[in-house]
């Protein structure tokens, strides 16, 4: 008999650690990790995946895992998965066309969390003002999301896979960890934004340390060899990986640069909703889930339709399109923000500083209504808010906005002429998991929270 449903191709237990699991999973990106399963072009199969930290979060009320998560073993990857079709399997030069066909949260772990890494663990986009790891536990009831740690909000989730990519031909790989190693050497010299986000990492270079490469022996000599070579999952790049693009939902279609035979495809780091920017970095609401995808090979297609923006062939950027279910909001609340800093400094049409001073505005409005800003920064970094880049021409200043949906919340959050009401509409419970912090880098104060 014919076949009706998607394949299952990548299975995973939930109770079982990443290495546990009956096809090994993959945390970095190399030309030589083999693939666990083959797909055909036109086939619906079904590739499951733990969350982005391997089970590492639990859903207890403490916030201890995330501050001494292990962030050498993040993005825990299905796959990587070989595309065939009548001709083959897909070619380097070919593109990937890899359709969403349905995703969720795997049947009986219907929960997520949503965090704030410690600073001296990775921090986050404002990291210098919430310098504590700090969580929030998320549970689903169908398409929706609610939190006891963020009372108040209720809203629905576009759920999404926030990496999606094929594996690095070797050449490639060479050009990643060449650009990324003179970043990491260079960067604070060089680089003027570093002086406002310099508490980040800069780059994420290769590690063998929790490093996990699928069907390959760990310690065995091919392991040290690739795992001292194979790129970190943490950024987006050539190919695909980690873009963490909110609307990649049910009927998108992702078309994907192949760099090695195979293509060698693989995903992970579920989410089923996110804000854009994802600013806490464990920021969308993170979870186990699967995806039901279909394939197609568009031969030759590199060349048809991409055009490298850089010195070589290899400097291209997958397509998206964007599927037709999403949420549907009608009325917005939006914050703006300018390329001019904290300490009340001028940049130049930098979008990054415009972006985290209208984070920053939406934060402190939101607290006014009974919320602490540590609940208000992971609620934007989940809840369906929209970021835009609204100005980047207008010298010297950059232009960019938040909206935020105002139906998400259980009270009029919209300015008035009176003052902020009073109710038993509005949330007044600071409590979160959290934990102190103990590093000695400085921290950003809002200079004027103090002026009357």
């Amino acid at each position: 008999m014919a076949q009706h449903g998607p394949r299952l191709v990548v299975p995973i237990d939930v109770t079982k650690k990443p290495r546990e699991q009956k096809l090994p999973l993959h945390n970095r990106w190399h030309p030589n990790i083999p693939p666990v399963a083959e797909v055909r072009v036109g086939e619906v199969f079904r590739v499951e995946m733990v969350d982005f930290s391997g089970g590492g979060i639990t859903k207890e009320y403490t916030a201890d895992d995330i501050k001494y998560s292990d962030q050498s073993v993040v993005h825990y990857l299905s796959g990587p998965i070989r595309v065939v079709d009548e001709d083959g399997p897909a070619k380097p030069g070919d593109l990937l066309a890899v359709e969403i066909c349905n995703l969720g949260p795997l049947p009986g772990d219907e929960w997520g969390f949503t965090a704030i890494f410690d600073r001296e663990n990775g921090g986050g986009f404002l990291t210098d003002h919430f310098p504590c790891a700090t969580k929030a536990i998320w549970y689903f009831e169908g398409i929706y999301a609610y939190s006891p740690h963020i009372p108040g909000v209720r809203f629905p989730g576009l759920t999404h896979p926030g990496i999606i990519g094929t594996a690095p031909s070797m050449e490639l790989l060479n050009i990643w960890n060449e650009r990324e190693r003179e970043l990491e050497e260079n960067g604070l010299k060089s680089l003027k934004l570093c002086e406002v986000l310099h508490s980040r990492p800069l780059a994420n270079l290769p590690s063998t340390k929790g490093c996990v490469l699928g069907k390959i022996p760990e310690g065995s000599p091919e392991w040290e060899k690739i795992a001292n070579e194979a790129a970190r999952t943490i950024p987006g790049r050539e190919n695909g990986g980690n873009c963490d693009i909110k609307n990649l939902s049910r009927g998108s279609k992702i078309y994907l640069p192949v760099f090695v035979e195979g293509a060698n495809f693989s995903t992970g780091d579920m989410h089923f909703s996110q804000g854009d920017g994802e600013v806490s970095f464990c920021g969308a609401i993170e979870m186990s889930g699967f995806l039901e995808l279909k394939c197609e090979i568009i031969r030759g297609g590199m060349k048809e339709y991409l055009t490298p923006m850089g010195p070589t062939r290899l400097h291209v950027n997958p397509i998206f399109e964007i599927g037709p279910v999403e949420p549907r909001f009608s009325e917005w609340l939006v914050f703006e923000g300018i390329s001019v800093d904290e300490s009340g400094r001028q940049h130049y049409l930098d979008a990054s500083v415009a972006y985290k001073r209208a984070v920053l505005n939406a934060i402190d409005y939101l607290s006014k209504f009974g919320y602490s800003k540590e609940q208000v920064y992971l609620l934007l970094s989940c809840c369906p808010c929209e970021g835009r880049i609204s100005g980047i021409v207008d010298a010297p200043n950059a232009v960019a906005t938040l909206a935020i949906p105002t139906a998400i919340f259980d009270q009029d959050i919209c300015p008035k002429p009176n003052k902020v009401p009073i109710g038993p509409r509005v949330v007044r419970n600071p409590d979160i998991p959290r934990c102190t912090y103990d590093g000695n880098l400085p921290i950003t104060k809002n200079a004027s929270a103090t002026l009357t």
